[in-house]
């Protein structure tokens, strides 16, 4: 009793000495940086976008107040609705691509076969390359005159279309090119979530008579459905980020047929010097992003098992 009394004073004095040096103070100055950092790089910029979305601006005269005018225009002019509609359909495409591939790209890893390790690491390869590297490459292979692919086609007999320059298919072009680039990174997703489903449940499956499709569909699929909504999220947010590959291989055209709204938001404030419309722009993309994301988040409690 008395070596428990002791104990539980020497306790008490010690952890008094270790507050002794505490002051709340300390916490906030070891995020100052960030803080800092975040506000000069993050929050300034943002409300100085959204004032200049209100102001007719061309980087050489004073900005000038016009109201909404610039969403007013951008919403009555059909040459931002193609956009619009390119940007929606891009972002479909890449979803459901990358969402498709990057399963079965992780199903495949994640067998125990030998080699598997090289695969992975050629599968996430795309990933880690430049983005406007992988467009010059691209561009090259499928070039009419000189690429690859076309004459590869070529001497099999089949006339090769003009991939970045007919309207109707350039777009699919360009969103294959990034739903190839970009599969990778979702496997990785993907495998780490297939990883941490226990063996003992498809054990247990196996034993019941479950058949290999059984066991992917009832099994494996309903138990992915955290990992699912998660790369469904990213995705969808990293949809919208597809400058780099247009900039480099179409330039937004043929006829405007592979403008997006973030390409569009660089052509009216570096190349056209709108910078007030440039900002609207942008703030409807956020806004698009915004409800979009809030939808998937509304609709995760309908289809996502959290419960294994």
């Amino acid at each position: 009793m008395l070596i428990l009394k002791s104990t539980n004073k020497q306790r008490t004095i010690v952890g008094k000495h270790r507050l002794a040096w505490y002051n709340p103070i300390y916490p906030w100055l070891l995020l100052l940086p960030t803080l800092i950092g975040l506000i000069i790089f993050r929050i300034l910029p943002i409300a100085g976008s959204f004032y200049l979305s209100f102001t007719d601006w061309d980087f050489l005269r004073a900005p000038k107040f016009i109201g909404i005018e610039n969403f007013r225009e951008a919403f009555s002019n059909p040459s931002f609705l193609q956009v619009v509609s390119n940007t929606l359909l891009f972002s479909v495409l890449y979803v459901i691509g990358v969402m498709i591939i990057g399963l079965f790209l992780a199903v495949l890893v994640n067998s125990k076969v030998p080699g598997v390790n090289f695969f992975r690491a050629a599968f996430y390869l795309p990933v880690v390359t430049s983005a406007v590297a992988v467009g010059i490459i691209w561009r090259w292979i499928l070039s009419p005159n000189y690429g690859i692919l076309n004459n590869f086609l070529q001497i099999i007999g089949i006339n090769p279309p003009f991939w970045l320059g007919d309207k109707s298919i350039a777009l699919f072009t360009v969103s294959f090119i990034q739903v190839w680039k970009m599969s990778g990174y979702y496997m990785i997703m993907f495998l780490a979530g297939l990883q941490s489903i226990p063996m003992s449940i498809k054990e247990a499956a196996l034993v019941d008579g479950a058949n290999p499709r059984q066991l992917f569909f009832r099994i494996t699929l309903p138990m992915l459905s955290p990992t699912t909504f998660f790369v469904l999220t990213i995705a969808i947010i990293d949809s919208f980020k597809n400058f780099e590959l247009i900039y480099t291989m179409t330039r937004g055209g043929p006829q405007n047929a592979t403008n997006t709204l973030v390409y569009d938001v660089y052509l009216n404030a570096f190349v056209h010097y709108r910078m007030g419309y440039s900002s609207a722009v942008s703030f409807i993309l956020l806004l698009g992003v915004g409800v979009i994301t809030y939808l998937n988040f509304k609709m995760k409690k309908r289809w996502v098992n959290s419960q294994y």
